[in-house]
């Protein structure tokens, strides 16, 4: 909850007047305790999964023909019943894993340092927070991905995330309940480390998963501008991971490929190409 009883009292403690989005926020905010407002993750995570796969699942239902050039397995077409249980089936875990996570952890997010107050951050700030957090998740990410490939992780976890072999945007959170708790860490680590404004957190929850659907989607559209960042993984080099299933041993970075590389764990991915453009495949 903000320190300040009117719009008037922020600006005499800033020292200045407040810029117009610092006005939407201290209407917004100011009678909300931090907690309320940091449990808004719940309502992005929901409005993220349930929207933001829609544009791929409308593809895959009535324009499959005409864009089947791009999708990465073509062989494999869903049917709305089949993205209805997988929508159904998230929101389930949705219901009874990720919103009372996102419930019980705030007093850890409070700790580390995360805020309401104003000023807000400004936009450089929140774009090196993103790009550290990105980092941070990638990097962590990887090392707990490839645990749950080792035997005992694949069969007691990891296995139901790649029930989808051929993924699509709607199965980028399907897994078991354990897996879900275990990837909040890379998450929640970044924040951990540069604490930053609530809205910045929000807007990192959101984008993570947006980039998760992203490279679940099933599809590799020339025109999709994620391909202008640097060393982003993308739908096809995660797309081959779930293809090969559990014996694959490549490709195992969420966002990135540096880690891949670096490690050695792109080789499979590397041959495969190699084969694909010798026409072998």
């Amino acid at each position: 909850m903000l320190p300040y009883d009117s719009l008037e009292g922020a600006e005499l403690a800033l020292g200045r007047n407040l810029t117009v989005a610092e006005r939407l926020w201290f209407s917004y905010s100011a009678h909300k305790s931090d907690y309320i407002l940091y449990t808004h993750n719940c309502l992005f995570v929901f409005l993220v999964f349930s929207l933001v796969p829609l544009p791929w699942a409308l593809v895959e239902l009535y324009w499959f023909d005409a864009v089947d050039r791009f999708k990465l397995q073509p062989r494999v077409k869903r049917s709305f019943p089949e993205l209805f249980k997988c929508y159904k089936d998230v929101l389930h875990q949705f219901i009874f894993v990720v919103a009372p996570l996102i419930a019980v952890s705030f007093p850890v997010l409070e700790c580390v340092g995360i805020h309401t107050s104003l000023p807000l951050p400004t936009k450089w700030e929140v774009i090196s927070q993103l790009i550290v957090y990105f980092l941070v998740e990638d990097y962590t990410n990887y090392w707990i991905h490839r645990f749950l490939h080792g035997e005992w992780g694949y069969e007691k976890i990891h296995y139901m995330h790649h029930e989808y072999n051929a993924p699509i945007g709607f199965a980028a959170p399907y897994a078991h309940w354990a897996e879900i708790l275990i990837l909040g860490i890379p998450t929640f680590l970044g924040p951990a480390m540069v604490p930053c404004h609530m809205t910045t957190l929000w807007l990192w929850s959101s984008l993570r998963q947006v980039e998760a659907i992203e490279t679940h989607s099933g599809y590799n559209f020339p025109w999709n501008p994620t391909k202008l960042i640097p060393f982003y993984g993308g739908p096809e080099y995660h797309d081959f991971h779930h293809f090969v299933g559990r014996q694959c041993q490549s490709n195992f970075a969420s966002i990135f490929t540096y880690c891949d590389y670096l490690y050695g764990t792109d080789k499979g991915y590397r041959r495969h190409k190699q084969a694909v453009k010798k026409g072998i495949f």
